[in-house]
């Protein structure tokens, strides 16, 4: 610049804020981020004091791993990243299960960790840990924050980031002086990096070739995961396949996306999926695959999946494509807009009312039923069934991971998309209740109930005390079996009933657990009571808790053993 030329200062150079802290919360609220889930410490301590004058709503959790937790439901219910906060070393460290969860699910969020000074990084300096280098393989992106003019500018890029494409977790270490920093630029709009291109269209010429494989098709079938929820496509595939007429199977991540009570849904297939949606992925002849990564609990062994497909899969993450099952046609792009260009180019429905009418037989020929004599101990399947009749179609389901996990899914109807909140790729125990809490906070209009293990439950129960204190109106229905009951199972049908360190009997009342905690608590363990105890709890204007003590020799089945054959799947444990 030439002494003759005015110095010219933008609007946003001129305006200038407090603290690096504030650029951070100035860029939460310019994103549009109205709740946050954390835990205070001494490092995110100038993060908190600028929340202070914020109107974002800070949840405080009785540990980090809940505050993960809770963002990624917040995320999974509302679209949006759910944001949370913890201090360095083990408050950062406590942060990371739920961070590879969310990563492995692909759900939206934002952790904010404090950090040591900036001259203090790699001296070993009080709760220093390497935060960005323990969470770059299971995040979309880690920054380290270490210019206070850009510090909000970093987190609204890995806000965007974290939303936009394929969504994912994204984390910003803060560095303690980089916060304190006085008199810092006010940040910018939430935009991705530059780097970062989001596909929308799929190649033309292969949309054309996938659609004339499905118009040929003689056994079409659909199988929609969880990418076609985070995509925002449930109306666009449900209108195919209603128009076109093909089956439709869900992942356990794309549980929701089609009405289970319609005809053409077959419901969830794999490892505990139904008989019938994995004969008809055994069967069909052509596969349309929208946002899915085909993991190893839906395939089964890759060799006997789909054996007799044409595979067309539907990706907006190109690494995705052929990584797992081969794509015959790959299309790359984003899943509502890729369904609308198959639409347009398909030349007709395919010709499959004879598929369609063997779908049908299969449904009945394996229906999801078990028996509950009177005299024995109630049975989980049951329970599952009961809420589900007593609650309305926008219920929220949250659970931790096992066996209750399984029954939930399995013997509750899904509806609608965004309702079934859980841990699928990571398989992390203790999810469910502050992902309820979470889910009860994005949607507090909208009834909440989590399905738990007691050994899941355990593992962070410590969260009633936050749904107790922010007076949220959720349901938890522990299925007691005393047992980690999946590991028991398996360990009874691969590892000859040999039950080591999988039986529980030592574990508390949960009723009265529940009561210590401020919450209301139930005891379950008859038939006769099932009605009036759900009714109770769902009631009572708070928290509450259902201690379910539910028959500890009752199993998840169907059942394909782990990389077995999805049409080989077992009904009991004599056929595994």
């Amino acid at each position: 610049m030439s002494e003759s030329e005015p110095e010219r200062t933008t609007e946003r150079e001129a305006e200038t804020l407090p603290t690096g802290a504030s650029s951070v919360v100035t860029a939460l609220e310019d994103a549009g981020v109205t709740a946050a889930f954390g835990v205070q410490g001494g490092a995110i301590m100038p993060i908190y004091d600028a929340l202070y004058q914020s109107d974002i709503h800070h949840v405080t959790m009785a540990h980090e791993q809940g505050a993960a937790h809770a963002a990624d439901a917040y995320g999974a219910v509302t679209g949006e990243p759910g944001v949370c906060l913890a201090t360095s070393g083990p408050g950062a460290t406590n942060l990371v299960t739920g961070i590879a969860d969310a990563d492995m699910d692909s759900e939206p969020m934002l952790a904010l960790t404090g950090q040591v000074a900036t001259d203090m990084v790699g001296n070993d300096a009080f709760q220093e840990a390497d935060t960005t280098g323990i969470t770059r393989p299971v995040t979309k992106s880690s920054y380290f924050a270490s210019d206070p003019d850009t510090v909000g500018d970093t987190v609204g890029e890995a806000f965007a980031l974290a939303r936009d494409g394929r969504q994912g977790p994204t984390l910003v270490d803060l560095p303690k002086d980089v916060s304190n920093a006085e008199d810092v630029a006010r940040p910018g709009p939430a935009e991705g990096p530059e780097t970062h291109v989001v596909p929308d269209e799929a190649d033309a010429e292969e949309v054309s070739r996938a659609a004339h494989a499905l118009a040929d098709a003689e056994r079409p079938a659909i199988l929609a995961g969880g990418g076609v929820i985070k995509g925002e496509a449930t109306d666009e595939l449900r209108q195919f396949a209603i128009d076109h007429g093909i089956p439709v199977i869900t992942t356990m991540p794309g549980v929701g996306a089609f009405d289970e009570t319609h005809d053409l849904a077959m419901e969830m297939a794999g490892m505990h999926g139904t008989g019938y949606a994995n004969m008809a992925i055994t069967h069909c002849d052509v596969l349309l695959g929208v946002g899915t990564r085909f993991d190893d609990r839906l395939t089964g062994g890759v060799d006997t999946f789909a054996p007799e497909a044409e595979v067309i899969h539907v990706d907006i993450d190109a690494s995705e494509i052929s990584k797992n099952v081969h794509a015959d046609y790959p299309l790359v792009g984003d899943a509502s807009t890729v369904l609308r260009q198959l639409d347009d180019a398909l030349p007709r429905a395919p010709d499959a009312e004879g598929w369609r009418d063997q779908c049908r037989h299969w449904k009945e020929e394996y229906p999801m039923d078990y028996d509950a004599p009177e005299d024995e101990p109630l049975k989980p399947q049951f329970v599952v069934e009961a809420f589900d009749e007593a609650t309305d179609a926008g219920a929220i389901v949250t659970t931790g991971v096992g066996q209750h996990q399984m029954w939930a899914v399995q013997y509750w109807t899904f509806t609608e998309p965004r309702t079934w909140i859980s841990s699928h790729g990571l398989g992390t125990m203790g999810y469910g209740l502050p992902a309820a809490i979470g889910a009860k906070v994005a949607a507090p209009d909208q009834e909440v109930v989590c399905f738990d293990g007691d050994g899941s439950f355990l593992m962070t129960v410590q969260g009633l005390s936050v749904a107790v204190r922010e007076n949220l109106d959720l349901t938890v229905c522990v299925l007691n079996n005393e047992a980690v009951g999946m590991v028991r199972q398996w360990q009874d049908a691969f590892f000859e009933g040999r039950r080591m360190a999988s039986e529980y009997p030592w574990g508390p009342d949960f009723a009265t657990l529940a009561e210590a905690f401020g919450a209301e608590g139930f005891t379950l363990d008859d038939y006769d009571d099932v009605a009036d105890t759900i009714a109770a709890a769902r009631d009572y204007d708070g928290p509450s808790v259902i201690d379910c003590h539910i028959d500890p020799r009752e199993d998840v089945y169907p059942m394909v053993a782990s990389g077995g054959a999805n049409g080989r799947f077992a009904l009991q444990e004599e056929h595994l």
